[in-house]
C-alpha cells in the first residue's frame, strides 16, 4: 500500500487502542485459589445490577494490525507521539490540551504534523530534514489535491 493519507492512520490508529483496550487483562503467574467454583442461581442475581457487557476478544488479524501500527508512533518526537495516541484512544482535546501544555491549536496542529510524518514515512519518502510542521502539512495537503 504507497497511497496512505492521514485519514487512513488515524483509522488504523483508532482500531489499535480499541484493540488495546479489548486485549484480556494481564494477570500475575502462580497465583490460584484452591476453593470450589460456587453456582450461582437466579435468585441470587435478583435485585443486583447486572455486569457490564463486554466485547469479544480481537480477531488475530486486528492484533496483527495493531502490532504493525504500535511502531509508527516512535517515528515521532515524544510529545507528538503522545498528542497522536491520546487522541487514537478517544480523550477529548480539553484534556489532552490541559495535560501537554499547549493551546487548543497548537495540540491540533501538532496532531496533524504527526499523522502526516507517519503518512511521509508509510509512503517510502525519507523522514524530511529541515522541513517545518505547516510546510509538510501543506505538501501533504498539495499532493492530495493533485491526485483528487
Amino acid at each position: 500500500m504507497n497511497d496512505w493519507t492521514p485519514a487512513m492512520v488515524e483509522e488504523r490508529l483508532i482500531e489499535a487502542a480499541a484493540v488495546l483496550r479489548r486485549l484480556p487483562r494481564e494477570r500475575g503467574q502462580g497465583y490460584f485459589s484452591t476453593w470450589p467454583q460456587t453456582f450461582v442461581e437466579f435468585s441470587d442475581l435478583v435485585g443486583q445490577t447486572p455486569e457490564p457487557m463486554r466485547l469479544p476478544p480481537p480477531s488475530a488479524a486486528a492484533i496483527s494490525r495493531m502490532d504493525a501500527a504500535l511502531p509508527w508512533l516512535l517515528w515521532l518526537a515524544p510529545l507528538d507521539a503522545k498528542i497522536v495516541w491520546r487522541r487514537a484512544s478517544g480523550e477529548r482535546w480539553k484534556s489532552i490540551c490541559w495535560s501537554v501544555g499547549l493551546a487548543r491549536a497548537a495540540a491540533h496542529e501538532h496532531w496533524l504534523y504527526g499523522l502526516c510524518l507517519i503518512v511521509w514515512r508509510l509512503n517510502g519518502r525519507a523522514e524530511p530534514k529541515g522541513v517545518g510542521r505547516r510546510e509538510l502539512i501543506g505538501r501533504l495537503r498539495a499532493a492530495k489535491e493533485r491526485q483528487a
